[in-house]
């Protein structure tokens, strides 16, 4: 039964990295998985939506934030898939992991804007870090994800 969830398809995504004015990165810790995993900002593209208006609604669903500017669309796509335990599990089984576009975008607000107890929430905790120290908190599985994102954000700030 799982060997057939190998044969689905991939989710098409998009990932923010927000940075504040110290140059720290957003992320929060997801209600749904009790381990000590943080994640930025993430979630599907609609049909016949743009990838950028995508990041905006995303951004906004998760954590509130609507003032931030677009430093740079990130170069390539980036995929990953899902470990064999959440096959079938994740998005109601219809995808067999996401392949994502990032955003690289400056948080123009004061951190009271950010709410996380949104309509549909999904974290419980967040807080800014160094950019280094992103690939310490994430799932395993997104680990080159995040690696890939860290070297090019790094590349765009330095």
């Amino acid at each position: 039964m799982k060997n057939d969830y190998l044969n689905l398809p991939l989710r098409t995504g998009v990932g923010i990295v927000v940075l504040n004015k110290d140059n720290k990165v957003f992320v929060a810790k997801r209600i749904d998985n009790q381990k000590n995993f943080w994640q930025m900002p993430q979630g599907g593209v609609e049909k016949s939506e743009k990838y950028l208006d995508a990041a905006f609604r995303e951004l906004k669903e998760e954590t509130s934030i609507i003032s931030v500017k677009l430093i740079k669309e990130l170069d390539g796509l980036i995929v990953y898939e899902l470990p064999k335990n959440l096959l079938g599990i994740i998005w109601k089984g219809k995808y067999r992991g996401q392949e994502q576009k990032w955003f690289l975008m400056r948080f123009l607000g004061k951190d009271n804007e950010i709410n996380i107890n949104t309509k549909h929430p999904e974290f419980c905790e967040w807080k800014w870090i160094d950019l280094e120290n992103i690939t310490d908190l994430v799932v395993d599985f997104k680990l080159h994800v995040y690696e890939s994102v860290k070297k090019k954000v790094r590349e765009i700030i330095n």
